[in-house]
């Protein structure tokens, strides 16, 4: 009803009130009519006589006219409703007749179509599948009406966009009508379409069904199993729906909500007799991809949505497996398995063929008989999640490549150690002189640079042994600068760029120069014909937490070191590899790929962070962040003086040196006893408690590896502390202190020597934790 009739209606509303009102008022003037022609003849004058009679008539006039208007105008009440009727009638909206109690009396053709307008008396019932709180909403719109004569409200609903009116009638009932207003936002208007749909919440309760699917079932379910048969509903299967004229066969099509809902999708096909093919227009209307394939792969058909999904457009001779790929089989075999029943028909994870990659879930259907066989595919975008399924793999392998480096440079430092100790041997019996002596020097050196490649490994995978302290990264790079200046060559210019109050910084020193020579060679490497490196260090302040790369730097004081040159720049698409291991933009054999991995490795492993800003053709920088500390600067344990290494009459003790690697061993051995200590030896820590199960046998320090097969090193330690719980311990391993620090920490007296270790090393470390007086050595 439009504004102009509600209007008329008001105006209408308000003259019958009036009559209403004078109704009671026409016996009253009668009864006043009456009285002056009673009282009349008792007056003794004649005028005074007329005027009363005159009086009289009057009133007595006027009383039956006004109560012959007000009965007119009472009965014309059905007159007035059935003009209502014939009004609302014409409306194409939903609309009908209800009393101030809200009970219904008219409906307009379209109301009685509507299922729930039709079986509703009340308006609140009628109200009940539009509004959470019907009542509410028809008591707020009824009151506006009576007062102002019409109301109107534009309300946001499950089903979409609605405009509800009401207006006063002169019968004193009121006219409502509901509109749906179509391009609104604020819903789907599934009641528009013709598909059955129902929303449903994580525990199976019905929310809301569109007219189609209550015609489909009859009334209005409250729950998913008083509707399907089988359940729980598996989005693209054939599920069995409680029908009002019996079971039917319905393709079900699922679409997730927010807060666990579901909107559930039917496509009423074939009853398992009849498998009649579901008519192509409820493709269209359908917001779940669908399409239709015949058992040999050509494609029939395809709703909006799924030639979205698959991004191409489905002209005639179009087949599926153009358009998807990545089954491990031909798509053609599995779509023929299908439909002879064969196979169950998915869920498959395929990609597409076109230039932009998507990964799609398929779930395959056959319908149809004889010659009309065909399949229906229901399509779901996966790309995402196979996205962060390839970023978890990513991890998983980083993290397998982490281990398998801390435990090759576990390995090889027991070789490193075995090798370089020989080595130490070999040169306490050859001087200078010795025509053998350049040749053990250059086997030692080698060791050290394969130590080296080891620290390598360790930082990639985070074990390195760190030795964190205090230092000036001004004074780090004035010492590594003519190192640097050496790397770059003659071509490269380094420039260092100091700030002069720069705060100091907790980190191991050597490993910090190592995260410089490797941005340096880095950067010297991308600029083949020249160029310029700079190395800039600054005291920043964040006073926001910075968010890039995945990574958030908290908010705070930092020191900022950054690495800048002027090379070729690194490719948008190899910017997220350059801090895998192994992973190297140069030519085979010219780089190992563990350079960024390690200094990475470093970093963080310092506490920090590290980022890199990349421009093909202009240049790279790397910035570093590093916690600031505070002042005065601790003591460096290189700083500290040395204890001089003893001559070999004043050692003296017991030792029991427990390690499982053979040649190992020996060389530890070797080396104490030159020393003059007593060793007592042990392959592991169950043949070291036997050794120390004879009471006979005193031992004033064990040396012993962390890692061995059966017990342990802290494992057996602590068992043996039980009966000697005053012995010193010293601890070996070539994976990190880190590994097991808690462990070594419940350990008292005891310290932690990482390999490969020298000689001296050995011996000065278990000359630090002898008592000042040794017990003797056994008979």
């Amino acid at each position: 009803m439009s504004q102009a009739e509600t209007g008329s209606v008001g105006s209408g509303v308000g003259r019958d009130a009036g009559w209403r009102r004078a109704l009671p008022r026409g016996p009253v003037l009668l009864a006043l009519g009456i009285a002056p022609l009673v009282g009349a003849p008792l007056v003794p004058t004649i005028g005074l006589q007329l005027a009363l009679v005159t009086l009289s008539g009057v009133l007595i006039s006027a009383g039956a006219g006004l109560m012959l208007l007000a009965r007119g105008a009472i009965h014309a009440r059905p007159a007035t409703r059935d003009l209502a009727g014939e009004v609302i009638e014409v409306d194409s909206a939903p609309a009908f007749v209800a009393g101030a109690a809200g009970r219904i009396s008219l409906r307009n053709a379209a109301a009685r179509e509507s299922l729930s307008l039709a079986q509703a008396e009340t308006v609140g019932r009628a109200f009940r599948d539009y509004f959470a709180n019907p009542t509410a909403v028809q008591i707020r719109i009824q009151a506006e009406a009576a007062e102002k004569g019409h109301a109107r409200e534009d309300v946001v609903t499950r089903r979409g966009h609605l405009r509800v009116s009401a207006a006063r009638l002169g019968t004193g009932d009121f006219a409502w009508r509901i509109e749906e207003i179509a391009g609104r936002s604020g819903g789907r208007g599934t009641d528009s379409i013709s598909l059955p749909m129902l929303t449903a919440g994580p525990s199976g309760t019905v929310l809301y069904m569109n007219e189609a699917f209550r015609r489909l079932t009859g009334a209005r379910a409250r729950s998913l199993d008083r509707i399907f048969r089988d359940l729980p509903l598996a989005s693209g299967r054939m599920h069995v729906v409680e029908g009002a004229d019996g079971p039917v066969s319905c393709l079900v099509a699922e679409i997730a909500g927010a807060g666990g809902r579901r909107e559930v999708y039917l496509l009423p096909g074939a009853t398992p007799a009849e498998a009649a093919n579901p008519p192509p227009p409820l493709f269209q209307d359908l917001p779940l991809p669908l399409l239709r394939v015949t058992p040999t792969g050509e494609l029939l058909d395809a709703n909006e949505a799924g030639r979205a999904v698959v991004a191409a457009s489905v002209a005639p001779g179009t087949r599926l497996p153009d358009l998807l790929d990545g089954l491990g089989r031909p798509i053609a075999d599995w779509l023929r398995d299908v439909a002879d029943g064969h196979s169950p028909g998915g869920p498959e994870f395929l990609r597409t063929t076109g230039p932009e990659e998507r990964f799609i879930q398929v779930m395959l259907h056959p319908t149809g008989a004889g010659a009309d066989r065909h399949l229906v595919a229901v399509l779901t975008d996966v790309t995402e999640l196979k996205s962060l399924e390839a970023k978890f793999v990513q991890s998983q392998k980083m993290q397998a490549i982490g281990q398998l480096a801390g435990g090759v440079a576990h390995d090889f430092n027991n070789l490193l150690t075995a090798i370089s100790g020989h080595c130490d041997l070999l040169l306490l019996r050859h001087d200078e002189e010795d025509p053998d002596y350049p040749d053990l020097i250059q086997v030692r050196q080698n060791s050290n640079r394969a130590a080296s490649l080891v620290s390598q490994l360790l930082a990639f995978s985070r074990k390195q042994n760190m030795t964190s302290e205090i230092i000036d990264l001004r004074d780090a790079l004035s010492d590594v600068g003519h190192l640097l200046n050496r790397l770059v060559g003659e071509k490269v210019r380094l420039t260092v760029r100091d700030e002069p109050d720069l705060p100091p910084v907790r980190a191991d020193r050597r490993q910090i120069e190592q995260v410089l020579m490797n941005l340096v060679v880095n950067a010297r490497d991308a600029m083949p014909d020249g160029g310029e490196v700079v190395i800039e260090t600054a005291d920043v302040t964040l006073s926001g937490p910075l968010r890039r790369d995945r990574a958030t730097v908290p908010p705070g004081r930092w020191v900022r070191v950054r690495v800048v040159d002027e090379g070729i720049g690194i490719a948008p698409d190899k910017m997220p590899k350059i801090f895998e291991p192994f992973y190297t933009s140069k030519r085979m054999g010219e780089g190992t790929g563990l350079g960024l991995s390690t200094a990475y490795g470093i970093v963080k492993q310092s506490g920090g962070f590290i980022f890199a800003d990349s421009e093909e053709g202009r240049g790279t920088t790397f910035t570093l962040y590093f916690p600031a500390q505070a002042w005065p600067v601790e003591v460096r344990p290189a700083d500290l003086p040395q204890a001089p290494e003893l001559p070999e009459a004043t050692a003296s003790g017991v030792i029991l040196l427990v390690e499982d690697e053979a040649p190992v061993r020996a060389f530890a051995s070797r080396a104490l006893r030159l020393r003059g200590y007593s060793v007592l030896e042990a392959d592991s820590g169950e043949a070291a408690l036997e050794v120390l199960a004879d009471p006979q046998n005193h031992v004033d320090i064990f040396v012993t590896d962390v890692i061995m097969p059966g017990k342990d090193g802290p494992t057996w330690v602590r068992e043996a502390l039980e009966s000697r719980p005053d012995t010193s311990v010293v601890f070996v391993s070539g994976y990190a202190e880190d590994d097991f620090s808690a462990q070594r920490a419940a350990i008292p007296n005891s310290v932690f020597l990482p390999k490969p270790y020298s000689l001296a090393d050995l011996c000065r470390t278990v000359h630090d934790r002898l008592p000042q007086t040794p017990g003797a050595p056994p008979d």
